[in-house]
């Protein structure tokens, strides 16, 4: 009996987790929504303060853009292609909009800010392409 409930639950669980996972997935990058990735090439001397980046300066950038960029990620780059080859980026970001011109207009009053705040978690200049999404 304890054992048909406990895989119950689990079942329920991993219905739920499912489920949220697609939810939050679908709602952020749907075909045709525009991403703006950012990323930071790693190197001799780079260096990339993840805990600024993913406590302060991505949460400040979410609060300049406003509603006009619908969510944002991170990936920390932990590995390249083999075990000898180096992480090609020490971190991405990735901001979520519906068109080109929600970002275009929700950054340029704010870019200054934005930039000026990057020397505070890396020496290193960010590469940036704007893509749509394709499905």
């Amino acid at each position: 009996m304890k054992t048909k409930i406990a895989f119950s639950l689990l079942g329920t669980f991993m219905l739920l987790a499912g489920y949220f996972a697609t939810a939050t997935k679908s709602s952020v990058d749907q075909e045709g929504m525009v991403k703006v990735t950012i990323m930071y090439p790693s190197g001799d001397g780079n260096t990339f303060d993840m805990d600024y980046y993913k406590d302060k300066h991505m949460p400040m950038v979410a609060d300049l853009l406003g509603k006009a960029m619908k969510s944002y990620a991170i990936d920390k780059g932990i590995a390249g292609r083999t075990p000898q080859e180096p992480v090609p980026y020490m971190a991405i970001g990735y901001l979520y909009f519906d068109k080109i011109e929600d970002y275009q207009t929700a950054f340029g009053p704010v870019a200054q800010k934005i930039l000026s705040d990057i020397p505070n978690y890396t020496n290193v200049q960010p590469v940036l392409q704007i893509s749509e999404i394709i499905k």
